[in-house]
């Protein structure tokens, strides 16, 4: 399995893999392996959401407490 690229990368290759579901282009021998890698850019993705909403959570109070000093 190769590693999961950017953002978008990540969301086109899924898209890929369930457009070729869709599609009926998805072969029993390859089933297994695009569930696999489907499943694998779905958690980093959702690990990556998880770390962007900690990291908005942190610096909310920061940036409103800038804003409020303007």
């Amino acid at each position: 399995m190769s590693t999961i690229g950017d953002w978008n990368d990540a969301a086109k290759e899924l898209n890929d893999i369930v457009a070729s579901f869709d599609e009926g282009e998805v072969s029993v021998d390859d089933l297994f392996v695009k569930l696999e890698r489907a499943t694998a850019i779905i958690e980093s993705l959702e690990a990556r959401l998880e770390a962007t909403k900690a990291k908005v959570e942190e610096l909310a109070p920061r940036i409103s407490r800038v804003a409020s000093d303007e």
